[in-house]
């Protein structure tokens, strides 16, 4: 059986040794240097990226790494589930003795072969089955294109077929007789944290997935028919909404034609599912999960018989690439290819034709769990800016998502119902200042039915405050949208989060307007609340509760701080943060500073980065010809940085140096001691940091009265950081 944890641990030491050995092949074998530059070039035209070389290609080479550990990791649970006679790798029992056998005829065949040269012929075996073909596509899967090192694939397989001295077993056995492929999503989301941070990785909790599906694509079904149904999860990472929808279509094709081939049925299911997402390693994964769930469902026990299912899932960016359907559409749901304006720039890893295909129509259902992050590359986020309308100031993730969730979406006329979309996603659009255009000029166009603050529950990873939106593309019907209101977050964290006190509160309460229980209140507002900026779901359910601290409090933090705000802002912190000190010293830059940022403070602690550091003891702008090295580094985004602006006008006409800190307010860095705060957080963080460092502005701070003494400082951190009216951290108990 498949130990997840064990086998996170250990794949995650697996890939930092691939990582490792594919850098310095990308330095020493002039084809895969050759195929790294050629489309680095291509994408910095199509302004695809705006990263340095060298932190575009460390993100290849992961995904490279995470290619040829998944592509080992499919192999393994099709043959130790024996879907494959002759086991190529290893496997239980006399299982790992064959496919030694097998590998040592391929060596005699092939004298001056190494172990790469064996794990590629592994992997072309595997491909030659129609089932499997695109699980290993020369075209895209960049095991082909970046290969390791023999040494490298000899440790890798001995990895594969190591045993417990103690038991004799294989340390990973990947035999499951419900061909369960769950663990693979906490591989995508944990494997690697560099690819985590970049692509927001998450899985969705099959309960929430099941809540969106049920007041998605449930009613659709009724609506439209099964028949045709389309759905798409236009950010499916591993693909938990894609085999959540799959089962429910296949139980109705099941149900209704049981006389039916069931290859016929799973085929037909399978047209019906659809997904897109940016990250490749997540698309092989979703892509594998729903071919387990086809051969299941079609009781195929071994691949030389299946047949060849066409999956619908392809790596690309939903944001980018396919058809943007306007307000001229007029209502033409099935539009060709040939009518769609999608970006033209793919990556090796994408498939523009198949991503184009899938983006070049519209859906009756529309689910996902989008990215919450903003967007890091800065050439990106400004295609993406030039895209979506609602994309306003620093934006995140969750905003351009929205507009293309229902832009996707099937629009309503008097000759057809409108499409369902459901997504849960950072509810950070609904106070902030980035999210009045989505809020005020792109919601008023849409019919959002349901809003549902699930800031409260426990939703195991989900660090950010969320919110689950309803709505479909059409003009809206009703003059009131169905509000579920958080009251009071989780009192200790749930040993089944599906039945937590709060989740369990949602879903009883979400049908029945003007119920209230200790969790949460639902009831019908006025749609024209939700058409301004920012919304204030809970006043008047918050509004006692302060009112009630306020009348009672002795002193508020105003009369006791001297201080509280934002330290430093950089305006571009993917120049200026550069990681770590190590990092640092390699780019030149002479001076760096430890710095803060909000994601870094949790839990009474904090954890810096390294930034650019242009300021000397007294807080005064050096020159740069004092930091030759730091004026080298900064010299090649000399283009972008000169533009920023402070408060609304450019820098320089404010007589500011084009290299400076946007803003830098030294007064609270003169004094050592700081409480720090993350800006977004599901609950209170805050840490007391003793001097030596500086604050980014998503990690304000509250500074004391110089005469304060650091128990002044702890005892007023302990106060804040209680969580008595908070939502419970993730992983651990409130208390």
């Amino acid at each position: 059986m498949i130990d997840r944890a064990a086998l996170l641990a250990d794949l995650s030491r697996q890939l930092r040794l691939l990582e490792r050995d594919l850098a310095g092949r990308a330095e020493a074998v002039p084809a895969m240097a050759a195929t790294l530059e050629a489309e680095y070039r291509a994408a910095r035209r199509a302004e695809r990226t705006g990263d340095t070389f060298g932190a575009w290609r460390g993100g290849e080479l992961t995904q490279a790494a995470v290619a040829w550990l998944l592509g080992c990791v499919f192999v393994r649970f099709v043959e130790d589930n024996g879907l494959l006679a002759t086991p190529l790798i290893g496997g239980p029992g006399d299982r790992t003795t064959a496919a030694e056998a097998r590998q040592t005829a391929y060596f005699r065949a092939h004298p001056t072969a190494t172990d790469r040269d064996y794990l590629l012929d592994v992997f072309s075996e595997v491909s030659r089955l129609p089932a499997t073909t695109g699980l290993y596509d020369r075209a895209r899967n960049p095991v082909w294109r970046y290969t390791i090192s023999g040494d490298a694939a000899r440790d890798l397989m001995a990895f594969w077929r190591a045993v417990d001295p103690d038991t004799g077993a294989l340390f990973h056995d990947f035999t499951d007789p419900d061909w369960d492929t769950r663990f693979l999503g906490d591989l995508y989301q944990d494997l690697s944290d560099d690819a985590k941070k970049r692509y927001a990785l998450l899985q969705t909790p099959e309960f929430v997935e099941a809540f969106i599906l049920d007041r998605t694509l449930t009613p659709a079904l009724d609506e439209f028919g099964l028949p045709g149904i389309r759905l798409i999860d236009p950010a499916c990472g591993s693909g938990h909404f894609l085999l959540g929808a799959l089962h429910r279509l296949l139980r109705a094709w099941f149900s209704r034609e049981p006389a039916t081939p069931e290859r016929v049925l799973v085929q037909r299911a399978l047209d019906s599912v659809n997904g897109i997402d940016l990250n490749p390693f997540a698309v092989a994964i979703a892509r594998f999960r729903l071919l387990v769930a086809a051969l299941r469902a079609s009781r195929i026990q071994n691949l030389r018989d299946a047949p060849a299912f066409a999956i619908h899932v392809a790596a690309g960016d939903s944001l980018l690439h396919g058809r943007h359907f306007g307000e001229l559409d007029l209502g033409n749901a099935d539009a060709q290819l040939a009518d769609h304006e999608g970006f033209g720039h793919a990556f090796q890893a994408e498939d523009p034709v198949a991503v184009n295909l899938i983006l070049g129509r519209r859906y009756h259902v529309v689910v996902g769990n989008p990215p919450y992050i903003t967007a890091k590359d800065r050439a990106v986020s400004q295609l993406y800016r030039a895209r979506y309308a609602s994309c306003h100031m620093k934006y995140a993730m969750s905003v351009p998502f929205t507009e293309r969730f229902f832009n996707l979406a099937l629009p309503g006329s008097e000759r057809s119902p409108a499409g369902y979309v459901g997504m849960i996603t950072a509810n950070s659009f609904m106070k902030r200042e980035f999210g009045r255009k989505l809020v005020e000029v792109f919601f008023p166009r849409v019919d959002l039915t349901h809003v549902i603050d699930a800031s409260g529950a426990y939703i195991p990873g989900h660090g950010t405050p969320t919110v689950i939106l309803f709505g479909r593309d059409r003009v809206p019907l009703a003059t009131s949208v169905r509000t579920v209101i958080n009251i009071k977050g989780e009192p200790y964290t749930p040993p089944k989060p599906a039945m937590g006190k709060v989740w369990t509160s949602i879903t009883t309460q979400v049908d029945r307007p003007e119920s209230e229980s200790e969790w949460v209140a639902v009831s019908d507002n006025a749609r024209a609340k939700f058409h301004e900026h920012p919304w204030s779901l809970s006043d008047e359910v918050g509004g006692a509760l302060q009112g009630s601290l306020t009348s009672k409090a002795h002193r508020t933090l105003e009369n006791v701080a001297a201080d509280i705000g934002i330290t430093a802002v950089t305006g571009a912190d993917g120049v200026f943060i550069v990681g770590d000190l190590a990092t640092a010293r390699r780019l030149g830059v002479e001076k760096a500073r430890s710095m803060i940022i909000g994601d870094r403070v949790r839990d009474w602690a904090a954890s810096a980065l390294s930034a650019v550091w242009l300021y000397d003891n007294d807080l005064r702008l050096l020159s740069l010809k004092a930091l030759p090295g730091t004026a080298r580094y900064l010299w090649r985004y000399r283009s972008s940085i000169s533009h920023r602006k402070r408060f609304g006008t450019p820098m320089m006409e404010r007589g500011l140096t084009w290299y400076e800190y946007q803003e830098l307010y030294e007064r609270k860095l003169h004094t050592p001691c700081a409480i720090a705060f993350a800006e977004v957080a599901t609950h209170n963080h805050f840490v007391l940091e003793r001097g030596g460092k500086v604050f980014s502005r998503t990690a304000p701070v509250i500074k004391l009265p110089k005469d304060a003494r650091e128990a002044d400082h702890l005892g007023l951190v302990g106060l804040l950081a209680e969580q008595a009216a908070s939502p419970v951290p993730q992983g651990r108990p409130h208390g």
